[in-house]
């Protein structure tokens, strides 16, 4: 499977730069992470409803298309196939390769004070949310 996810993530590349009329990588590319990111999640929702419904060969059909727009968002972000792979071989050192890392313990929340008065919560890792 990495043979073919490292050819797709070399075609996103080549493609990237290609006119945006008529190559789809190069038009997701001209509009930017957001565009992305929101067609990575619409085929990542069919593939669960398909999955959901028992329609394996749809399953199959919208799994192509989230590898294709995962590879994409990896691309823009300079993120390499390798990179995964790396990070898969360690996942399955510490823990077998069919396991998800355990989450770390969640944190208590900061609560910051800003100049304008405003409060501040933050979560660890997340961006600040001004609340009213």
């Amino acid at each position: 499977m990495s043979d073919s996810l490292d050819r797709l993530y070399r075609a996103v590349i080549a493609a990237k730069d290609l006119d945006p009329a008529t190559s789809r990588t190069a038009r997701l590319f001209q509009r930017g992470p957001a565009r992305m990111a929101k067609k990575l999640a619409e085929e990542a929702i069919e593939v669960v409803i398909d999955a959901v419904n028992d329609r394996p060969d749809a399953v199959i059909r919208e799994s192509a298309e989230l590898l294709y727009n995962l590879t994409v968002l990896w691309a823009s972000v300079g993120v390499k196939p390798g990179q995964i792979w790396a990070e898969m071989d360690r996942r399955d050192r510490m823990f077998g390769i069919a396991e998800k890392l355990p989450k770390p313990p969640k944190r208590p929340r900061q609560v910051d004070a800003q100049p304008s008065g405003r409060r501040i919560v933050t979560l660890e890792g997340a961006r600040r949310r001004k609340l009213a």
